[in-house]
């Protein structure tokens, strides 16, 4: 579909900022260049997510925030205030509410500020692409939710875009996963051969539904972008919004992404009034003939579960978000120690992305890393393996669409462009 059917990525930029009190750097301040400075962030996109990983990034790096933004009044008030009490908890600056950016200009406004160094955009998954090119194009750094994009060709202009400022700002991706201390040391055991050659393995994400307001007396578009994780052309769908995490830490596992897929799903069990579906099950196929099948849910009240294993020619390795984290090879046994499993999951809690057990210091290493490549001039792009991730979503996601088998090189033949056709400007 054509970007001129409707408002196109170009056509929003919403969100709203808060300045956090007057803490103005000099740039020689801001890349770390004494002990004491501080990476100024601004946060687009005010919603439970963004809320909850905004508060992590004060109580855990050194940053303060001197920006925030949301489309709407409600989620902008409700972020400043909530951000502010946990900037004065941790002794930072409030958040002055006459840098808040509200509406369709609140993005361009929040990245044109001058009391900014780094963004964190927590917005809906269709205009990742549009704020990340927005943003490095303003100078900042950023730290782009996952996923990157919710088609093909918004994947490869992030993968462009990550070329095209390659050490010359900050591209992080929200993988935190990657920098949970249990997974790492996995990882590296993997990598070293302790199970032997990659065979096949099992992976999934089992979510209960999304509990969203009813917003009676909001207009339909409204609704829909209030709701954004009910919405496929918004989030995605379900297995490249929610289900990439799990994808994404295959991928690091394995050294590679899926060459093919085959898939099912479908929308049975939903209750909400979006498009997206209920539930995934795919086979990846990754390089070297491993095959990994996976399944999803994202229905009901049912309990959530979210669990990797993999089978190798001399053991299997395993790791929950909760616990545990190991790896058996032969008469050897590893685990990860300390990890203790939840005896129930608060779903709530859970649908912000907070998890307990192997996850506890995921966000907070990868927000320093994120703060401490500004601050040191080191640093990060994850452009590829975020794009990536998006994709082998994406290719499950085509599979179980079409019911047919299909390729990594078909898909990225792909040429669809999403399109909500949605007019934000009525939010002006």
């Amino acid at each position: 579909m054509s970007e001129q059917q409707g408002i196109g990525r170009r056509g929003f930029v919403g969100g709203a900022a808060a300045a956090a009190g007057a803490v103005i750097l000099k740039p020689s301040l801001v890349f770390g260049t004494q002990a004491n400075s501080a990476v100024r962030l601004g946060i687009l996109g005010c919603g439970g997510r963004g809320r909850n990983v905004a508060g992590s990034f004060l109580q855990n790096t050194s940053c303060v925030i001197t920006a925030i933004g949301d489309l709407f009044p409600d989620n902008l008030e409700a972020g400043r205030q909530e951000l502010s009490g946990v900037a004065q908890k941790y002794n930072k600056p409030a958040i002055d509410a006459a840098h808040a950016f509200r509406g369709p200009k609140a993005a361009e406004q929040l990245f044109a500020s001058k009391d900014v160094d780094a963004v964190y955009v927590a917005t809906p998954p269709y205009f990742h692409p549009m704020h990340l090119e927005m943003a490095l194009a303003a100078g900042k750094h950023i730290y782009l939710e996952k996923p990157v994009a919710v088609d093909v060709p918004g994947a490869k202009k992030v993968v462009a875009l990550g070329q095209k400022y390659n050490g010359k700002l900050s591209l992080a991706v929200g993988f935190q996963i990657r920098h949970a201390s249990p997974y790492v040391e996995l990882a590296k055991r993997i990598h070293g051969g302790e199970m032997g050659k990659p065979v096949s393995g099992e992976i999934h994400y089992f979510a209960s539904a999304l509990r969203r307001p009813d917003w009676p007396s909001a207009s339909k578009a409204e609704r829909r972008l209030r709701n954004w994780v009910w919405d496929r052309v918004l989030s995605g769908d379900v297995i490249v919004e929610q289900n990439v995490h799990i994808i994404d830490v295959t991928n690091w596992f394995l050294q590679g992404h899926p060459v093919k897929a085959v898939g099912f799903g479908g929308r049975a069990g939903r209750t909400d009034d979006g498009d997206c579906w209920g539930h995934f099950n795919c086979l990846f196929l990754y390089p070297n003939d491993v095959h990994i099948s996976f399944s999803s849910t994202q229905f009901g009240a049912s309990a959530w579960g979210v669990a990797m294993q993999y089978y190798g020619t001399g053991g299997a390795a395993e790791a929950h978000y909760d616990a545990p984290v190991r790896l058996f090879a032969g008469d050897k046994r590893w685990e990860y120690p300390g990890l203790r499993a939840e005896t129930e999951t608060n779903a709530a809690v859970a649908a912000t992305g907070e998890f307990h057990g192997a996850l506890d210091d995921a966000d907070p290493n990868k927000q320093k890393s994120f703060i401490e490549s500004v601050a040191s001039g080191k640093l990060l792009n994850e452009s590829q393996n975020g794009a990536d991730a998006a994709l082998s979503g994406m290719l499950g996601r085509a599979a179980a669409y079409t019911g047919a088998e299909v390729t990594w090189d078909k898909l990225m033949a792909s040429t669809e462009v999403f399109d909500p056709k949605l007019d934000i400007t009525q939010f002006a």
